[in-house]
């Protein structure tokens, strides 16, 4: 059912949307029209840690085009648009070995990590002020209970703690694999420390050059492209390099 509605489409855009296609509205308008004026079919894929209602509203207040597909809460949730409808395959794998409650338990204990306020729990996420030694004494105690997880501290204060296999880069790969054609050419766009798992992976990227600092380490290969301008305009920079100007 699902996979008829990308399966076809050649290209693909995914993208983080804070600080990476949002940023600038005009360069956002001229990376839309590239898209649109395209000749190829081009697939819109958004990834972010924003939950649903988050980006939904996003999308209203920056008139966003709209996506194909969106992964939310740092990879913790998939939904297939227009609908807004859950991958319960993904869903289910993300439910298995997660445990909530611990992870809020063993974070009560650090008085440093500032909880946010989310939706549900799909996804357990603080917010900590330069304090990296508390960010490295609460990962070591989710390590040393046998907690399933997976672990990210982004943007030198944001702590996300996602089920295991989670995260951006996973939950895309999913995608890809489920929902796309193998020979589908590929963008793939961030800007914070959340984005490294897909940023450093096998598909053309684009680092943006507002990017923080923490997306230095990522190893240079001859498909990842720093971009020297910002936001949406690091992006359009980026798709021109890989896949030309529409003709």
């Amino acid at each position: 059912m699902k996979e008829s509605v990308v399966q076809y489409k050649s290209h693909m855009l995914a993208t983080d949307l804070d600080n990476t296609l949002v940023g600038h509205k005009q360069d956002l308008k001229s990376l839309t029209e590239l898209l649109q004026s395209s000749h190829e079919d081009i697939a819109l894929v958004y990834v972010t840690g924003r939950h649903a209602s988050s980006v939904q509203q996003l999308i209203s207040e920056e008139r966003l085009p709209a996506p194909d597909l969106v992964i939310s809460d740092v990879g913790t949730k998939i939904w297939h648009m227009p609908e807004w409808e859950e991958d319960a395959s993904w869903r289910s794998l993300m439910e298995a070995r997660w445990d909530p409650e611990r992870v809020k338990e063993l974070a009560s204990r650090f008085p440093d990590l500032t909880p946010q306020e989310l939706p549900d729990d799909c996804r357990v996420s603080f917010t900590v002020k330069q304090n990296p030694e508390t960010v490295r004494q609460f990962k070591h105690s989710l390590k040393e209970h046998n907690i399933a997880h997976q672990f990210i501290f982004s943007s030198n204060q944001d702590v996300d703690v996602l089920p295991e296999g989670a995260g951006k880069g996973n939950a895309l790969d999913y995608v890809i694999r489920k929902f796309f054609h193998p020979s589908v050419k590929i963008l793939v766009a961030g800007d914070s420390g959340n984005d490294i798992d897909m940023l450093d992976s096998e598909w053309p990227s684009v680092i943006v050059g507002n990017a923080h600092d923490e997306l230095k380490n990522i190893p240079d290969r001859h498909n990842l492209y720093r971009a020297e301008r910002h936001f949406a305009g690091g992006i359009h920079e980026a798709w021109c390099h890989f896949y030309g100007t529409p003709k």
